[in-house]
């Protein structure tokens, strides 16, 4: 019977005909049990490792024969009764195993560890545990073969707190130090963020093959910081009995590439070579990547020219190494090499491709590349739809974006990401907003980078108290720490005006790079607080951050707000040293502060020195001499801006039409203001509305631009009217004044120059109890009114005056000198009844 079993059981494991076994002439001899148990248990073995045979149709049957056999020679509880439960739990015949498994002796390890097997193998983790739980319960001992399936188990539960229990009954059972056991111990620990745990069971196994060693490495090298650890452990291994194989070179490429260890990657290649693993694919794509990543993008080439059979990882490393490093023409090309080497693409090759496609700003090759994915039918996984996202929310098409983004139902927290940040982007705050909920009701977690994509939002729409509730979170979460997300925080206290939260989460930031200091430094700036903005550009420089195009432009706005020209002169030194004279934003940033502190001569050098040119270079001269009231030579470079084939934006017509108000040329302004949306299709703003009124209001004409104020196509705001009411206390129009003034204290009831503004109005025609009256106001609301100050810079050094005002060194000397001068003014009959009469 024995002989008969082993041959059915070989015969099967090399043959794929099928077999029948007769019930008759079985006549088992008591002399041979003992001696062909082991000779089936073999035959069993074989027919175990041959997996292929389960795969047939007929295995589970075959099975049920061999078990019929056995029953019917007496042998269903037996060892061979234990290998065939393990045959029915890998032909996933769970019902026939646990009636087998009831009618064993369960005294005996080995059932139970069938099951556990089994279980886990099917993935049914939980009803594993159960069952290990019952083996202890009935008091049967795990053996070493129990717990490597055990462990496997909580792995797929990602339970942490349960495999130290477990690993607590294997330093019971002794069992810890077992090959087997141990390993499976460090792979949990491993994929499991448990590095500390996994490297005292891994120093403490006696045994450990290549394979532990690779474990190890891997674990390691995902983490950037932990880049020491790898390269020790490698050096350790290599000085050891069991040498590195590809996998651990991999790994150790693998790392050099993330930290841009060119120099270590470079030794690790010499020794790919010395041992002859330099064609290993595994091995050649990573050295590919490796000096992709370090910024070796030639090397990476002649890597690749190299690799005698290049497979698609290879050619997918060489088109993200090309935009990596900012060749795109070069990615795009390769791409189409690719194609024409009849290497079909996959989702990892476009996901790497659309940034070139971005940089080259060429949306229909986009789509076209769009359209050849729906062609071949690629899989638009998760890195592939978050890259299509991103290409279309840059080109502005919003709706092309959210069209891919309900393709298809594969959506994490990455793709509600992209869509968040997309949607800002494009300004479209309160849709970021809404997306943000969506994710929160979908029970998505948002994680650091979506929560610092939101904000933005808030900042946009200025809901402040919103902007707090995120902050709750991420200080709960402990991401507030986090430099990008710290920088994000920042900026959205800033815009929302509350400067001191802003510079409050900026202290607490612990690592800040460029972005971090930038976004400081400009709301500062944009705030009106130049001093401290310039304070924070110098200690930027303390601490060794490093400056960029941004801050730079940040810099020199302050400079031009405090009118501190040596300064701004330093700075453009600083420039020309470093090479950043060359970036047209902060050339214009340049032109513009030499034309606030007044020296237009250098303005329009910085101009004509500047190798390459673009609309804001433009718009920042023409405002220069507008500014300036210099109309003539404004108009004059607004019309060689077209010539030379710049076309005006918004921002070009609204420093035309304040030059005109300047000039005093108020028909001039209109006509400008018309052709903008006239020949140019430009839908005016409110700020072109509010310099068309300012242009009126300037020539006396009020009725006018209380005219403009009604044919808007939205209704006016605060600055509008500030406008209105600045224009009638020069012109002594006080009923439209009283109208102006009521809309602004409905807007904005804590500004205190339009308190001013009215007071000032009414005391210039004697009526004193209205300025009482608008005192008393004040007083009521709480409003304080912020003192005027003026400035002037004298021997490199900035000397601040505000009225009445004692606190100068020099103000003795000064105060003396202003009798003087207006002594001199009185001689000359040029004083008129208020002129120096001040209110407050």
């Amino acid at each position: 019977m024995f002989r008969r079993i082993s041959r059915i059981i070989l015969r099967d494991s090399i043959s794929n005909c099928g077999f029948l076994l007769s019930s008759g002439d079985f006549t088992p001899k008591s002399a041979y049990n003992l001696q062909r148990t082991e000779e089936v248990l073999a035959s069993f073995a074989l027919l175990l490792q041959k997996k292929s045979v389960l795969s047939f149709p007929s295995a589970n049957q075959r099975t049920k024969e061999i078990h019929a056999q056995l029953t019917v020679s007496g042998l269903q509880d037996g060892i061979l009764a234990t290998r065939v439960l393990g045959m029915y739990l890998m032909c996933n015949n769970y019902d026939d195993a646990q009636k087998l498994f009831c009618r064993l002796q369960l005294c005996y390890a080995a059932p139970w560890n069938w099951m556990i097997r089994g279980l886990t193998v099917m993935g049914h983790c939980e009803n594993a545990m159960l069952f290990y739980f019952k083996m202890l319960a009935f008091g049967t001992h795990p053996d070493k073969y129990t717990f490597p399936y055990v462990i496997k188990a909580c792995g797929f539960l990602r339970d942490v707190g349960l495999l130290k229990l477990i690993h607590t009954m294997i330093k019971y059972f002794r069992f810890e130090l077992d090959v087997y056991v141990g390993s499976a111990l460090v792979k949990f620990y491993s994929d499991n963020e448990c590095l500390h745990d996994a490297r005292d069971v891994f120093n403490r196994l006696p045994q450990r093959d290549v394979v532990l060693w690779n474990v190890m490495l891997d674990a390691y090298s995902r983490y950037e910081d932990l880049a020491d650890h790898v390269l020790g452990l490698f050096q350790e291994m290599r000085e050891g009995e069991v040498q590195p194989n590809s996998v651990a070179y991999t790994c150790v490429i693998r790392l050099c590439g993330l930290k841009s260890l060119l120099c270590l990657g470079t030794q690790v290649h010499c020794l790919v070579l010395k041992f002859g693993l330099d064609m290993d694919f595994a091995v050649a794509n990573t050295l590919v990547s490796m000096y992709a990543k370090c910024n070796c993008v030639f090397s990476a080439r002649k890597m690749f020219d190299f690799t005698t059979q290049a497979d698609l990882i290879t050619w997918n490393a060489m088109v993200g190494g090309y935009v990596q490093n900012g060749f795109m023409k070069d990615a795009l090309s390769f791409f189409q090499k690719m194609i024409a080497t009849n290497v079909n693409p996959d989702s990892t090759t476009f996901s790497s491709l659309f940034p070139s496609v971005i940089d080259s700003g060429c949306l229909n090759q986009g789509k076209e590349i769009h359209a050849f994915i729906i062609r071949h039918e690629i899989v638009l996984d998760v890195h592939l739809k978050n890259a299509l996202i991103d290409m279309y929310f840059k080109f502005m098409d919003a709706n092309m974006a959210y069209k891919v983004f309900n393709q298809n139902s594969s959506v994490d927290v990455v793709i509600f990401t992209a869509m968040i940040s997309g949607f800002v982007l494009n300004g479209m705050n309160d849709e970021a907003l809404k997306f943000f909920r969506w994710m929160l009701n979908m029970k998505m977690k948002p994680n650091a980078v979506t929560l610092a994509s939101v904000l933005p939002a808030c900042a946009g729409l200025v809901t402040l108290n919103l902007g707090k509730e995120l902050h709750g979170i991420i200080i709960r979460r402990g991401h507030e720490k986090r430099c990008y997300v710290g920088s994000a925080l920042s900026d959205m206290y800033g815009k929302c005006g509350n400067l001191d939260l802003c510079y409050r989460v900026f202290l607490r930031t612990s690592e800040r790079d460029s972005v971090c200091w930038n976004s400081i430094i400009t709301n500062f700036c944009q705030s009106g607080k130049p001093e401290e903005a310039m304070h924070l550009f110098r200690n930027m420089g303390f601490e060794r951050a490093k400056y960029d195009c941004v801050t730079i432009s940040a810099a020199l706005s302050a400079c031009g707000s405090l009118c501190t020209l040596h300064h701004g002169k330093e700075i453009h030194s600083f420039m020309v040293r470093n090479a950043y004279n060359f970036d047209i934003f902060t050339n214009s940033a340049l032109i513009d502060m030499y034309a606030k502190c007044g020296n237009l001569d250098l303005a329009q050098h910085v101009f004509d020195v500047m190798p390459y040119k673009n609309e804001v270079s433009w718009n920042s001269i023409i405002a220069a001499y507008g500014n300036h009231g210099y109309l003539n030579q404004s108009l004059k470079l607004f019309h060689n801006m077209q010539n030379k084939g710049f076309q005006p934006d918004h921002v070009t017509f609204l420093t035309i039409i304040s030059a005109c108000g300047h000039a005093g040329q108020v028909e001039q302004g209109k006509s400008y203001f018309h052709v903008m949306f006239r020949d140019h299709g430009i839908d005016p703003r409110m700020e072109h509305y509010a310099c068309l009124i300012d242009l009126l209001g300037r020539a006396g004409r009020l009725e006018e631009a209380f005219h403009v104020t009604k044919t808007m196509p939205f209704p006016p705001d605060a600055g509008i009217w500030g406008t209105i009411l600045g224009a009638c206390r020069i012109h002594g129009n006080a009923e439209l004044a009283e109208l102006a003034s009521e809309h602004l204290v409905n807007m904005d009831p804590q500004n205190s120059g339009y308190y001013v503004l009215l007071s000032n109005l009414h005391a210039d025609s004697g009526a004193w109890t209205k300025v009482d009256e608008i005192r008393d106001l004040m007083k009521q609301r709480g409003v304080k009114k912020i003192r005027g100050e003026s400035w002037i810079e004298v021997n490199k050094s900035s000397h601040v005056f505000a009225a009445a005002d004692k606190s100068h060194s020099q103000s003795c000397d000064i105060y003396e000198v202003l009798s003087y001068l207006l002594l001199e003014i009185q001689d000359e009959g040029d004083v008129t009844e208020h002129c120096a009469f001040s209110f407050f």
